[in-house]
């Protein structure tokens, strides 16, 4: 069984796991950083700015069971993606929204998405989110995983801060 893993960044990386971690075929999705250029970085260094680096998720999946196709869906349904300055009240480029790809093959997928949602209508505004070559992925420190089971209090605060309601007015999930 060999399964692939796809990696996307849409501001926060608490609220980015529990809409993945739910469907069948979803085997982990890991909390991390990517993007940037300081190896191995902490969560506050990654927080001040100065990394290059976002807070992204890494999801491994089996293809037999689920998509990269659907997983780029339930990725736009959890973001804005005409918002290129983070996402929600998290503001700064290490919460701007990416989708990392692996190869080619998810590039075109990935590409093809964007261009349909642009399409679409459904937003005013340019689709700003980019498309960028995966780059190494260092995992959030142990406290940021499965943040949503650890202290849905916080989570739920967090998610209050523009993103659930968004969700509701533009994707109509």
């Amino acid at each position: 069984m060999k399964y692939e893993t796809a990696i996307f960044a849409g501001g926060c990386f608490w609220c980015m796991v529990e809409p993945f971690d739910t469907y069948p075929g979803i085997i982990k999705v890991e909390s991390g950083y990517t993007g940037g250029h300081v190896a191995n970085p902490t969560y506050e260094q990654v927080k001040s700015g100065t990394t290059g680096h976002t807070e992204a998720v890494r999801i491994t999946f089996d293809p037999n069971k689920i998509s990269y196709q659907k997983l780029v869906e339930i990725y736009w349904h959890q973001t804005d993606p005409t918002d290129a300055s983070g996402q929600f009240q998290d503001r700064g480029d290490n919460y701007r929204p990416v989708i990392f790809v692996k190869d080619a093959q998810q590039r075109v997928i990935a590409e093809k998405s964007k261009q349909d949602l642009q399409a679409s209508g459904l937003f005013d505004q340019p689709i700003v989110t980019q498309i960028e070559d995966a780059q190494p992925f260092y995992l959030a420190e142990d406290y940021h995983q499965d943040f949503y089971k650890k202290d849905p209090e916080r989570y739920a605060l967090q998610e209050a801060g523009g993103r659930e309601q968004f969700k509701k007015t533009h994707w109509h999930d």
